[in-house]
């Protein structure tokens, strides 16, 4: 199922962040193989949750408030 939570992402590969839509946070260090299979996942919500949360450090992006 497409994630209702995720509306879009996108990546920076020069600085390896992950940036998150929604309430926008950057994913820190995260390499590009990740964005990769997140781009192909079916369930990007599945997807973020068993790869991208709790395993990458993060911050809220002050641009989003």
């Amino acid at each position: 199922m497409p994630s209702a939570v995720i509306r879009s992402f996108d990546y920076d590969e020069a600085r390896r962040e992950l940036f998150q839509s929604g309430k926008r946070y950057v994913y820190r260090d995260v390499p590009p193989e990740i964005f990769a299979r997140m781009k192909m996942a079916f369930s990007k919500g599945e997807f973020f949750n068993e790869h991208v949360r709790d395993r990458f450090a993060f911050v809220r992006d002050p641009l989003s408030e």
